[in-house]
Formats: C-alpha cells, structure tokens, sequence
C-alpha cells in the first residue's frame, strides 16, 4: 500500500426525469460498473430539459475522481 494517493478525474453527465439527486446517483451507478476506486465527485453544472413548460429531465454534470490503482 502507497503512502499516497494520485488521482484522476472524469466527466459524467446523469440525466433522470424523477429529480436532480437521482440523475447524480443514475451517473455514479453507472460510472461504478467500470470505472474502480471512485472516491469524490463535484457537481460542475445542473440543467434541464423543458418540455410544456415543466421539467421533463434533470442533467447533472459531474467531475468525479478516482483513485489509480496502486497509489
């Protein structure tokens, strides 16, 4: 074990027509399928998509850092 830690960042963007905490879980459930050691995530941009003038999609767009495998 490494007395630090180097990480990485990626991008994702959750989408969910529920609400915008299911649209960050929606990305991170996802993400975690193939993407080992997620430790962090910050919530960079919220937006949505309108349609009759009410919400039809929450999108979350998120920076989430992984730790390198064997760091």
């Amino acid at each position: 074990m490494s007395d630090h830690h180097v990480y990485k960042k990626l991008e994702l963007v959750g989408s969910s027509r529920t609400s915008i905490e299911d649209a960050i879980e929606n990305a991170l459930a996802t993400a975690s399928e193939s993407v080992q050691h997620m430790d962090w995530f910050e919530v960079v941009e919220t937006r949505g998509h309108i349609v009759d003038g009410k919400v039809a999609h929450y999108q979350v767009c998120l920076k989430v850092g992984f730790r390198i495998s064997g760091s």
